[in-house]
């Protein structure tokens, strides 16, 4: 278990992403992804993370089909903000005041709650002041709609505006091997301020567990179209790949738990959620948990997969809205 900030709950180490049970990964089976949500909370998985704009709603309202029957523990995080037409990838990105409460109705709906456990900004509105955003984002709190309010993808002086407003529980935004920019700046601030990071795509996209081969990616797959995934990208992402697996055979683990382990070890404010279908990649993602990794391990692996041999972008050009707004 981890504290989520240092005035949160606790919720466990490693939570659940649930996006790729809706969209963006190529075709996904409910009933499967429903049993993998319930082994997730039959394991020690406290919490559960989605938004409205995954499957435009379908996302929220698997969730909720999945959780009618279970009695124990669930922190349930959703999001708003990125507003797409179904089916399309291109968005944009609203926090209008008026906005925060409406999609904060339509989610409560979808889920089947009367609050959510924690609510972010999918993406910063740059065209809406951040105080008026999180300011309606108090009021929902204040109205017992919210437990926590979070952020997705902020810089750092858009934290310390929202935080002055209401105190920010976490932090969203990408972190694993080969997506490091919260080091500089965000992740210092976040800790000065007492905030978590939940960790999205740990495992980047599943680039780094060594098992995704780009020309197998299914129609409707966005990763066939991110530029990590591109041509001499992909070949000199996938060198760096190889080095690490040299580095989790020595230590006698499977790659994904080393890289997870790895995200894990850079302290015990960070929350990674990597997303799953599949109960057996879900038992795996929870076994890197008693994974323990030394000092000289972690320079090792960082030595192996420098930050800057990475090549492309982290998404294509529509989805770069909204980053570190």
């Amino acid at each position: 278990m981890r504290k989520l900030g240092s005035n949160g709950p606790e919720v466990s180490a490693i939570g659940l992403g649930c996006m790729g049970m809706s969209e963006f990964y190529g075709q996904a089976d409910d009933a499967e992804s429903k049993k993998t949500i319930l082994a997730a909370l039959e394991n020690g998985i406290t919490m559960l993370d989605t938004s409205d704009m995954y499957g435009s709603g379908h996302n929220e309202e698997l969730i909720a089909s999945a959780l009618q029957d279970w009695k124990g523990k669930v922190f349930l995080a959703t999001k708003f903000g990125i507003v797409r037409e179904k089916g399309k990838y291109e968005r944009t990105i609203n926090g209008r005041p008026e906005y925060v409460k409406q999609a904060c109705e339509n989610s409560l709906r979808r889920l089947k709650r009367e609050v959510i456990d924690l609510y972010y900004i999918h993406r910063i509105d740059t065209s809406v002041p951040i105080e008026d955003t999180v300011g309606a984002m108090a009021d929902m709190v204040s109205q017992g709609k919210i437990r926590y309010i979070g952020l997705s993808e902020a810089s750092a002086a858009t934290i310390r505006r929202a935080h002055a407003v209401h105190p920010v529980a976490a932090v969203q935004t990408e972190y694993s091997l080969w997506t490091r920019h919260v080091e500089k700046e965000i992740l210092p601030t976040m800790r000065q301020l007492g905030i978590a990071l939940v960790a999205y795509s740990p495992l980047g996209r599943g680039f780094l567990t060594g098992k995704v081969d780009k020309a197998n990616l299914q129609e409707g797959d966005f990763r066939r179209f991110t530029p990590r995934f591109q041509d001499e990208n992909y070949d000199q992402n996938q060198a760096l790949v190889k080095r690490l697996q040299d580095l989790a055979r020595q230590k006698g683990t499977e790659l994904s738990k080393l890289c997870l382990a790895w995200v894990l070890s850079k302290g015990n404010d960070i929350i990674p959620i990597p997303g799953t279908t599949k109960i057996n990649h879900l038992l795996d993602n929870i076994q890197a948990t008693e994974i323990d990794l030394n000092s000289q391990e972690i320079a090792e692996i960082e030595a192996a997969f420098p930050i800057s041999a990475v090549k492309g972008e982290r998404y294509p050009e529509a989805g770069m809205a909204g980053l570190n707004g």
